[in-house]
């Protein structure tokens, strides 16, 4: 069913690149704009189970190979009340972007939330920054986690998250008076980011007037979902994590984007403590709006 249809106005489609930056150099370059109309629904089995796969490829990017996408996305819809996914041509259509939740402790037996558990428990065991996350997954049973999933198509506009988490705290308080598992003593959002690499390309080509300008470089954290930035401020603890799958050689130039660097991929896991979920959301918003 529709909950909510929302015109955010012009909305910019394509010419920026990850950092938001222009694909030209001149800064005047006039950048497409389109009037779209977004409408919030619940998540559909009938309709949504391909889109919502497809998404999550996406999220979990290189990895996605090791996980059961069609099982997860499956238990997102057998949740239908909890969570959104945006589309723009009625609820018949494909999602260009859906939020979710789901409790660790309560679906731990399933094989694909046991594969997640024992992926983001090796991943965080590698990462200092992660260690209290690590601590958490090893516990016996593992405590009630509420796993974030959350992904768009590229080009999809900012604004569409903050609606996205308001109506899932508000069906969370409506599924706790039912007394359904969705009171969680912390929430994971697993994502995805990325670092500029120095380009093969450019190694390739050893043109000495590119390589006296960049020098090395340092590495930096940067994130595709901008509200992260915002979320990790709240966190418990976050890092990244480098997948276990490897690109072909090549991939990071294939995402230079008309930048002077490469872009090397990697993941991302944000745990922020439940009492402090709705005050992030809230921020997610300002930042946002």
């Amino acid at each position: 069913m529709g909950k909510r249809k929302q015109d955010l106005g012009d909305v910019p489609m394509g010419g920026a690149n990850a950092q938001g930056e222009d694909d030209s150099d001149d800064s005047t370059k006039d950048v497409d704009m389109v009037n779209v109309d977004f409408e919030w629904f619940d998540p559909q089995p009938a309709v949504d189970f391909h889109g919502l796969k497809n998404l999550l490829r996406q999220l979990f990017d290189i990895d996605a190979q090791i996980f059961d996408l069609s099982a997860l996305a499956d238990l997102i819809l057998s949740q239908p009340t909890l969570g959104s996914t945006v589309k723009t041509d009625g609820n018949e259509s494909d999602p260009y972007a859906f939020l979710s939740v789901i409790n660790l402790q309560e679906h731990k037996d399933k094989p694909v939330i046991k594969d997640l558990i024992q992926y983001m428990k090796t991943k965080s065991a590698a990462n200092p920054s992660l260690a209290l996350l690590k601590d958490l997954l090893s516990q016996q049973p593992v405590p009630p986690i509420g796993l974030i999933l959350t992904e768009r198509v590229i080009n999809m506009p900012g604004q569409i998250v903050p609606p996205m988490y308001n109506m899932l705290l508000e069906e969370m308080a409506w599924a706790i008076q039912d007394k359904e598992p969705y009171s969680f003593t912390h929430y994971l959002i697993i994502s995805k980011g990325y670092e500029e690499v120095e380009s093969k390309l450019d190694m390739e080509e050893s043109r000495p007037q590119k390589k006296s300008k960049k020098g090395a470089l340092e590495t930096q954290r940067y994130f595709f979902h901008p509200e992260d930035e915002v979320l990790q401020r709240h966190a418990l603890c976050s890092g990244t994590l480098e997948y276990t799958h490897e690109h072909d050689e090549g991939h990071s130039d294939s995402k230079r984007a008309f930048q002077e660097h490469g872009i090397k991929t990697n993941g991302s896991l944000i745990l922020i403590d439940g009492p402090k979920f709705e005050t992030a959301v809230k921020a997610v918003g300002e930042y946002l709006s």
